[in-house]
């Protein structure tokens, strides 16, 4: 089972995390149930960038996005050639590296 690195952010996991997610999983389903709660405001439909990561290793064993994610990811801060949406980018067979950025376009968070 594929082993997913999260590097450490300020507010969601200060330590970063080490956790295996299952192959078709999708980097913000497991993210979530590792207990990393990664925003994703439109409830993970495509529909925002709040699920932003980047994908510091293994990025190339994703699926190519899709235009709709491509054309989202053009609004995200802290934009990166491999950056992904974490609710569409799906665990293939490969370990990955997944930065979460410091900040998110979100200006009204839940809880906050």
């Amino acid at each position: 089972m594929p082993q997913i690195i999260v590097l450490p952010h300020v507010e969601l996991c200060p330590e970063g995390a080490v956790f295996e997610a299952g192959s078709g999983t999708s980097i913000c389903d497991a993210l979530l149930q590792n207990g990393i709660n990664i925003e994703h405001a439109c409830e993970k439909s495509c529909a925002c960038t709040t699920c932003h990561v980047v994908v510091r290793e293994g990025f190339n064993s994703l699926e190519d996005a899709e235009e709709t994610e491509e054309d989202l990811l053009d609004k995200a801060w802290g934009l990166e050639p491999n950056s992904r949406l974490s609710c569409q980018a799906i665990v293939a067979d490969s370990d990955l590296t997944v930065e979460i950025p410091k900040y998110t376009i979100n200006h009204a968070k839940e809880g906050h």
